[in-house]
This record gives structure tokens, sequence and C-alpha cells, in this order.
């Protein structure tokens, strides 16, 4: 098989030479769904949230987020399966649409993916300390500033340790990827059946609001929209199977199969480890439920003693490891995929592969550095942990609709599937277009709730000033505004595709090698 018929195994040709490692199996796509979005981390890192803010009845949120999610990956399966390319929101919104949205598609994602990279890697201060009371290594986590300090501290040894690993090269890092993947799997099925052997309360517990939302003026639907982004913040991601296409063996058919396996799984598994673990619990009114401290760490620790609750935790923190694994690598790929296009500031130098490893190793030191600097604004913003998950995953709903928008649009005019889908490409036939539609009712719903300027959110602790409740929307407009008017006058008019990644012969040459359209 030549190179440039492995790049086009989804049917369509980009045009792009094979330089990144195709090494990549079918459990190894799949784990790298289900690692970034990581339930083990997700529940864990953000239960205290949930639970304070809606009570036991806030796990009605996780299905809620399910059922609107699958659409979305249900419509990236169909696009996985006929472009499986690195950098594939990117990549699919060229295809959907113009250069302009694609750019800004590939924008939001790269931004958001970063950030994201940051706040998860936050959540080993949530967990390690309770591991480990040596963890704690500012402090002893009593003094004011203790918690955030060392989280970033924490943060920031793990996601120069990522960096490496995903600078090293795709085999070492979905190796270390899919033994991570599959200790959190064995792990989260153990967790399920023991939480279950310590049940407590009925079921009916499920429909406690703890009086939450009395003073809200929606009532408890108001709080339950907060609480559920609590959910929103974990259910996504799974595109990673698909933008990391170039990469793995049998695209077409793997990575379809790779997102719609990620999602359900993680709702699976997620969904039972709520369920069990608010109904063993040995105290729902007890505070430190919703506490950043405690959580369902506490409950796991509380349940199962020390030891063995010690013992999950740990399988935890592998999670969030691998998590923060998954991320980079996405980002990396998005930014790698912008670069080779030509979009990016220094472009040719983030566009680098290795020649031996066949990783884009300046983008993943590039995204690393990003993300650390990230953590050090956290220094002196300790609060600012809320605001980078919610604005960072309000960004990845927003980028998704540039390409679910378009892809409905195709449809509309009859240009999706189209005449040149093959007869293996992945289709959802005649529920495409109703499923269409409820993905970006969804991705429009939960991105207004995301953004929407509540203190719960985005200002929880003092001090409390309007630009903190409103930084969901102030940073969605300046990376909008900021990334446009980069692409306007800086980058649109330049030559396509950079050489070194064009595929030898005249026909793509001329392609890309003409300056975009708008």
């Amino acid at each position: 098989m030549t190179a440039q018929s492995e790049i086009n195994d989804g049917g369509d040709a980009y045009g792009y030479t094979q330089t990144l490692q195709r090494s990549i199996g079918q459990f190894a796509s799949f784990a790298a769904g289900v690692s970034y979005i990581s339930v083990l981390t997700g529940v864990f890192g953000l239960f205290y949230f949930g639970f304070a803010t809606g009570g036991p009845a806030y796990a009605w949120s996780w299905p809620m987020v399910f059922a609107g999610q699958i659409m979305v990956a249900l419509c990236f399966a169909e696009l996985a399966s006929r472009y499986p390319v690195a950098g594939s929101v990117y990549n699919w919104a060229k295809k959907l649409s113009g250069p302009t949205s694609a750019w800004l598609a590939g924008w939001l994602m790269a931004v958001s993916s970063i950030v994201t990279v940051s706040a998860v890697a936050l959540t080993y201060q949530v967990t390690l300390p309770q591991i480990w009371s040596g963890f704690q290594i500012i402090g002893d986590g009593t003094g004011p500033h203790d918690f955030a300090l060392n989280g970033v501290l924490l943060a920031g040894i793990l996601i120069a340790v990522t960096t490496m690993v995903n600078a090293f090269g795709v085999r070492l890092a979905t190796l270390i990827n899919s033994i991570g993947v599959f200790v959190e799997l064995v792990a989260a099925v153990l967790l399920i059946i023991v939480l279950a052997l310590h049940v407590v309360r009925g079921p009916g517990e499920l429909l406690n609001t703890h009086g939450l939302g009395s003073d809200h003026s929606f009532g408890y639907f108001g709080v339950f929209l907060i609480a559920a982004i609590a959910s929103a913040w974990v259910m996504y991601g799974f595109d990673t199977a698909s933008t990391l296409g170039e990469e793995t063996k049998d695209p077409k058919r793997t990575a379809p199969r790779a997102i719609i396996r990620a999602v359900t799984a993680s709702f699976i598994l997620g969904g039972l480890i709520l369920l069990f673990g608010i109904l063993s619990a040995p105290d729902l009114s007890d505070p430190t439920l919703g506490s950043s401290s405690g959580g369902l760490q506490y409950v796991v620790l509380s349940v199962l003693g020390g030891t063995l609750g010690k013992l999950f935790l740990i399988s935890v923190a592998v999670a969030i490891t691998v998590c923060v694994i998954a991320l980079e690598a996405a980002a990396i790929r998005m930014v790698f995929a912008m670069a080779r296009d030509n979009r990016t500031p220094m472009a040719a130098k983030l566009a680098y592969v290795h020649p031996t490893r066949r990783t884009p190793t300046n983008a993943s030191i590039a995204v690393g550095v990003i993300a650390i600097l990230i953590l050090v604004v956290m220094l002196t913003q300790p609060q600012i942990y809320l605001m980078l998950a919610s604005v960072g995953v309000a960004l990845i709903y927003c980028a998704y609709l540039l390409v679910t928008i378009p892809m409905l649009r195709q449809r509309i005019r009859g240009g999706w599937p189209g005449k040149d889908a093959g007869p293996q490409d992945y289709s959802l036939g005649r529920w495409g277009m109703a499923i269409n539609v409820i993905a970006i009712a969804w991705g429009i719903a939960m991105a207004i709730n995301l953004l929407w300027p509540r203190r719960e959110v985005y200002n929880p602790e003092p001090p409390f000033h309007w630009y903190y409740a409103w930084s969901g929307i102030l940073f969605l407009l300046a990376v909008t505004v900021g990334g446009l008017l980069l692409y306007h006058f800086r980058l649109r008019h330049r030559p396509g595709t950079l050489g070194q990644h064009v595929e030898a012969g005249p026909s793509h040459q001329a392609r890309n090698l003409e300056p975009d359209a708008v």
C-alpha cells in the first residue's frame, strides 16, 4: 500500500504525504476516546460540584448529557469513516464549509484542548493528597492557598511528564494510554461491584433535591442546569479516535466504532459509579460530599476503608494521567494539522515531524509549554479552575457546532453523504437528518448553559466581580475575535499546505499551494 493510499483509507484525497506513524490498533483507538472522556477523572473530579449544587438528583444529568452527546458522536462517526485525518474537526469543517469557518473550528478546538489539559491536570490535587498526605507538598492543606498552589505544582509536574511521553512518539503514548485505560476499566467495574454491595438506601434517593433551588428564580430546574455542567464537563472528546486517524490501522472501520463504543462505555460505567456512589454513601447530609477536598473520593474511602479505598483512588490517579496524555495528543494533532496547512504562526516548526519517531515533536512541546503557562496564571487566581473547565468545554461545544451545522446544510442540499460515498463508509441512513438536527439543538443548548454568566460556575469564591461571572462569554469573544483577526490579517493569504507535507504530483501541488479564498 502506498503512502498516499494509506492516508486516504477513508476514501478522500487530501493530498498529504504519510509522515505520521500508522501503528494504532482497534483497542488503542478505543482507549484514546475512553481516556479523553475518562469517567474516573471526570466523575471523581467533579462529583462534589454536581452534588453540592443539585443534591442526589443531579445524577439524572448523566443520562441527559449522554442522550445529547451520542447524537453528536453518531454524526462524527460518519465523518471519521469518510475523512480519517489528523485534526479531525478542522479538516471536517474544511470539507463541509469554507476555509474561514474551518480555521475557526480548528482554532477553538486547539485553544479549548490546551486549556482543558491544564484544567484536568489540576484534578490531581483532588485525589493524590487523599491517597497520601505527602502529596500535599505546599503547606498542610489548611492554609488559604495551600490547595490551589499545591494543585498547580502537581499539575505542572504531570504536564511536563505527559509532554515528554507525547513528544517521544505515538507508540509510547498509545502503549501507556492503553495500559492505563485497561486499569481504569477494570477498576471501574470492580468499584461498581463493591459499591453495589455496600448500598444502604433505595434508588428513590435519586429524586432527593435536598431542598436546593428554593431561592432560585427557576426553582430546582435552575440549579439542576448548573449541576448538569458537572456531567457536560466529562462526556466529550470522543473525536480523539478520529483525530488520530492518520496513525490508525484501517481507520475507515476502526475510528467510527471507537467513537461510539467510547461514549457508550463511558456512559454505562460512569452512570453506575454515580448511582452506587450516592446509594452507598454513609451520610448524604455530610457537607464533605460537596467539598472539593471530599467528594466521591470521600465516599470510596468511607465505604471501603483506608487500604482498599486508596487502591481505587490510585486507579483514579492513573486515569487522570492517561486522560492528560490523550488530551495533549488531541491538541497536538490539531496544532499539527493546522500548521501543516500553513495556518498557524511558526507553521514550519509546528508541522515538523521527527524523522525517526514520526511524531510532531515541536507541536508536542508547544502544547505542553502553553498548558504550563496557563497554570502559572492560577498561582494568583486559584478559583480560575472552574472558569477554565467551563470555558474549555464550552469552546469544544462551539467547535463541534462548526461541524454539525454545515453538515446539516449539506444534508439539506443533498451534498451529504454525496455521490462519492463508498459502500464501506459508516452511514446513519435515513436517520441522519433527525440525528443531525438533534445534535445541533443539543450543542447550542449546552453551549448556552456552559457560558451563562453564573457566579456558581465562574465566581464561586470571593472576591466577587462581574467580569468573573461573565468570563466565559468574554473569553469566547476574545478567542473568536482575536483568532479571526489573526487569520484575516496574517494567515489567510499564505500559500497552502507546506511543501514537505504535499504528496508528489502536479495536481496536488497546484491545489495545495493556492491561497485560500474567503
